[in-house]
């Protein structure tokens, strides 16, 4: 599903975000993305999105190499991937149900798909309820359950979430948590970024370490972790 093959990224030639990165994540893989701030997790995550391209080395997604992807086909490639951040990133003037269909809409999804398909999900997120709310009535909980049903309305192959937990408390940390493992048991490739020890050792899957742009530990078997 997605490999790197000695990728570097430099910043005006000075700051090394990653340096000689090889890495391989398998289809319908759970893998948290782990490491202090500055470790690189972030800048990886753009990779994959194309919103940053490597100095040197490949970033290849479905067998295909990013590099080859020209500009104008950057939103197809897009709509593979559900993305998740820790602010949230929701249209405030829009409600719950109208935030979830704008990803749809900007598509050029039919009428008929987009009403069911957001209905769906939401139901999925459990905020069928809440489906008239807008952002500023919701709680920071479920602006992020919000959040991962926007991504998902389009049923990305991968969900990356950056950092998803980080402004939330313990109880909805775990909430969300448990909504992706849920994802990905529907057979979703789920990457996780994060610095909280407590959420990688509730998943129990693989854990990719980071520090200072490399990659210092890859631990596949279950068991505990300390970041």
């Amino acid at each position: 599903m997605i490999q790197f093959k000695k990728v570097i990224k430099k910043y005006n030639h000075h700051f090394t975000a990653l340096d000689g990165i090889d890495l391989e994540i398998k289809d319908g893989e759970f893998v948290s993305l782990v490491g202090p701030s500055g470790a690189g997790k972030s800048t990886l995550i753009k990779m994959l999105i194309k919103e940053d391209r490597p100095s040197s080395g490949k970033v290849i997604l479905d067998e295909v190499d990013l590099a080859d992807v020209p500009d104008k086909e950057i939103p197809f490639l897009r709509r593979k991937i559900g993305t998740i951040f820790q602010d949230f990133r929701l249209l405030e003037s829009k409600n719950a149900l109208e935030n979830v269909a704008f990803a749809l809409e900007v598509v050029g999804a039919e009428d008929d798909d987009i009403a069911k398909d957001v209905e769906q999900v939401l139901a999925i997120v459990g905020l069928a309820d809440k489906k008239k709310n807008f952002p500023k009535e919701l709680s920071g909980g479920e602006k992020q359950r919000l959040a991962i049903a926007r991504a998902l309305v389009h049923r990305p192959k991968i969900i990356l979430a950056d950092e998803p937990t980080g402004n939330l408390d313990l109880v909805n940390s775990f909430d969300v948590v448990k909504l992706l493992w849920r994802i990905n048991e529907l057979g979703t490739t789920v990457i996780l970024a994060t610095h909280d020890d407590k959420i990688v050792n509730t998943v129990g899957k693989r854990v990719i370490s980071m520090d200072k742009g490399r990659i210092v530990r890859d631990q596949l078997e279950k068991g505990k972790y300390i970041i």
